[in-house]
C-alpha cells in the first residue's frame, strides 16, 4: 500500500520526490524566519551593552507611531 502511494505523488509531481519539495519549504522557511527575525531584533529595544552599536546599513529602519 505504501509503494502504491510513493508511486502515485512521484506521478503527480513529475517525478521528483515528495520529501524533496518538504526540504525545499522547510529551508526556505527557516532562512525567512532568521531573516524576519534579525530585522525584528535590530529594530527593537537594544540589549545592554548594544546601545551605542550602529545599526547595519541592510537593515531598513522602522518608523514608530
Amino acid at each position: 500500500m505504501y509503494l502504491l502511494m510513493q508511486e502515485g505523488v512521484a506521478e503527480a509531481t513529475g517525478g521528483v520526490p515528495y520529501s524533496l519539495f518538504l526540504n525545499i519549504v522547510g529551508v526556505v522557511g527557516f532562512i525567512a524566519a532568521v531573516g524576519i527575525g534579525s530585522v525584528a531584533w535590530y529594530n527593537s529595544k537594544r540589549p545592554t551593552g548594544w546601545e551605542g552599536n550602529e545599526r547595519p546599513d541592510i537593515v531598513p529602519e522602522i518608523k514608530k507611531d
